[in-house]
């Protein structure tokens, strides 16, 4: 009697698909060839389920179609389950740990990105990504010493539109804004006109000119960004923060509503909440900041229950409780995202303005001391502080950070405006 013979099958492994582009993202060649790409990438998977190399790729692919749509939820999951798949294949694929690195910043998982990345690191050193990562993760970490280590290295390995971009970072918190500016042009005309990456980096060029004062190149810069990528929707919100400096909130929200229809950021509908009270409309506001917290609280969920995935908005929900007046949510957040990175100074702004908002000005003092440790120049940073200082009794050297805020930047921070002209007027 002949012996049987057993076949045992390897499991299906689940490859997530891609989801159509709508509106006018799905317009134009970029569509049409990412989409090619991605359809061959998951034609190769389907033949060989084993090819890491499609895998990997498409796995960045999604990473991209995640900040260009803003579908985050979606596109980062599916690209953590094709990293996961390649790194139980192949544990020291230095790509895959890098991607995975880079995805756990995006989700503000960044301590956990920070070691990623270090293990990356010890694979490859001679990368000029993985130094990118580190200058990223330790910078949210608070570790400004080793970020610029780590840029400087990047710079020296491969000086692109990448390295120069973290350099104006760099040199913008520390306080040194036409060295940010200088940078951040460098990064500009490193890249190729109309891909995603470089209009980005134009309207952080754009942005850089904001926070100096200077509208007008500001401008430009979101001009020509919607000229070479049209539709692009952080060119559109830098043109309603401009129109807002010009007092004119209704183009202001449309552009916003515009830039809303074509990528999901909670980020706009928060810059909507205060263009509304600007304009008058209330009940408009208190809708938007309503739909700001359930868009942050759902992802904050989704990062309670899955430990590697979904993003932590802890920060970002403070300063949302903080627009529906709910200051023990605010300070409940603030102190869950300083508990994860306690040397970041953003974080420690977060917990001034919380806590001064509480009316707690000792405390409130007690971290914005740490969040200027930098030398930031950011306008809004300087008004916060100088309301925090003349409750403390500092009036001269409050009211001159008040007075510089708003002679800078007064449109990026109603509140700033509001209560710090109330001071300046009462003097």
């Amino acid at each position: 009697m002949a012996a049987a013979i057993f076949i045992f099958k390897k499991p299906a492994v689940r490859t997530p698909e891609f989801i159509e582009r709508q509106g006018s993202l799905s317009a134009g060649k970029e569509w049409i060839n990412t989409k090619a790409a991605i359809e061959g990438l998951l034609a190769k998977l389907r033949t060989n389920p084993d090819d890491q190399k499609s895998r990997l790729l498409l796995a960045q692919a999604y990473m991209q179609e995640g900040r260009v749509t803003g579908n985050h939820p979606y596109y980062d999951g599916a690209a953590m389950e094709l990293l996961e798949q390649v790194l139980k294949s192949e544990p020291e694929n230095f790509e895959a740990l890098c991607c995975k690195a880079s995805l756990c910043l995006t989700q503000h998982h960044f301590a956990q990105g920070l070691g990623l990345a270090e293990q990356a690191r010890q694979l490859n050193p001679n990368s000029g990504f993985v130094y990118g990562l580190l200058t990223d993760a330790n910078v949210e970490m608070g570790h400004y010493e080793e970020a610029i280590k780590m840029a400087d290295k990047m710079n020296a390995v491969r000086p692109d539109l990448a390295a120069y971009a973290r350099v104006s970072y760099l040199r913008e918190i520390h306080g040194d804004m036409p060295g940010a500016i200088q940078a951040m042009d460098m990064a500009v005309k490193a890249g190729y006109i109309g891909l995603e990456q470089t209009e980005w980096t134009r309207v952080a060029l754009g942005h850089l000119y904001e926070v100096s004062g200077d509208t007008a190149r500001a401008h430009g810069n979101y001009l020509m960004a919607l000229a070479v990528r049209p539709g692009y929707a952080y060119a559109l919100a830098g043109l309603g923060r401009i129109a807002a400096a010009g007092k004119d909130y209704p183009k202001a929200i449309k552009l916003y509503q515009q830039a809303r229809i074509t990528v999901k950021d909670y980020a706009f509908a928060d810059e909507l909440t205060d263009l509304y009270r600007l304009s008058g409309q209330p009940a408009e506001a208190d809708k938007m900041a309503k739909e700001s917290i359930d868009m942050l609280a759902d992802a904050a969920k989704e990062a309670d229950d899955n430990e590697q995935m979904g993003h932590y908005a802890d920060r970002e929900l403070a300063y949302a409780y903080l627009k529906t007046n709910e200051l023990d949510k605010a300070l409940e957040h603030a102190k869950i995202e300083y508990e994860r990175r306690p040397d970041n100074i953003d974080v420690n702004e977060t917990m001034a303005w919380v806590l001064y908002k509480r009316g707690q000005y000792p405390e409130a003092q007690k971290y914005m001391q740490v969040a200027r440790r930098t030398g930031s120049k950011n306008p809004v940073l300087l008004g916060r502080a100088g309301l925090i200082l003349t409750k403390m009794g500092k009036m001269a050297e409050g009211q001159a950070l008040i007075e510089n805020s708003l002679k800078t930047a007064p449109y990026l921070n109603a509140e700033v405006e509001a209560e710090g002209k109330k001071l300046l007027a009462a003097r």
